[in-house]
């Protein structure tokens, strides 16, 4: 778990405006599947491609001011599902959409303990087209505030955008943790790959 989901994750520059940011783990999901893992309609288009394992973790920034859940939902599809279920999520912008947004991991006695559906402010989701796997963040406020309009981290990253999760910077939060643990397991993935060649 450490190898994909590492105690600290250091985001050099992946702050707003460029600042850096340090992540640190705060609770890790049991490993399984995906049952009530998903709002029913992400699960619903996530469903061709099948889930073999769901793994999940949360995190909190340096100030524990935000909390940011990231998920990697390794599929049971091969390489044509994956490229026609990313196909459909570029086409049809499914990942800008705010009743397909990933739901967080809220682990009592942690930061993240009111991290519920209503405090998801901001969000990011890829469908990887070289492994089988579904890659997502979601992030807000440690204070267990709700949000009315959750935002793309996309859109929240954007020079200007003036909502209030972007004004936190929780655009990045998601952005920039989701890239991070995604670069790990493309890492892993090669490493694997490599010892078996």
């Amino acid at each position: 778990m450490d190898r994909l989901f590492p105690p600290t994750v250091e985001g050099t520059g992946a702050g707003p405006g460029g600042a850096d940011r340090t992540w640190t783990r705060i609770a890790v999901a049991p490993d399984g599947g995906c049952a009530h893992a998903f709002d029913p309609l992400l699960a619903r288009a996530l469903a061709p491609v099948g889930c073999r394992r769901l793994l999940r973790a949360t995190y909190t920034d340096a100030t524990q001011s935000h909390v940011t859940t990231v998920g990697l939902l390794f599929t049971k599809a091969d390489p044509a599902a994956m490229s026609a279920l990313a196909a459909r999520f570029r086409d049809e912008r499914l990942d800008r959409r705010p009743d397909l947004m990933p739901r967080p991991y809220a682990a009592p006695g942690t930061a993240a303990a009111g991290f519920g559906d209503r405090q998801r402010a901001s969000w990011t989701l890829s469908v990887l087209t070289d492994a089988p796997v579904v890659a997502y963040a979601v992030s807000g406020w440690a204070d267990g505030r709700t949000v009315d309009e959750p935002q793309p981290a996309a859109d929240a990253v954007r020079a200007g955008a003036a909502t209030a999760p972007a004004q936190a910077g929780l655009g990045n939060e998601a952005k920039g943790l989701a890239d991070r643990i995604e670069r790990r397991l493309r890492k892993t993935i090669g490493t694997a790959t490599e010892k078996s060649a």
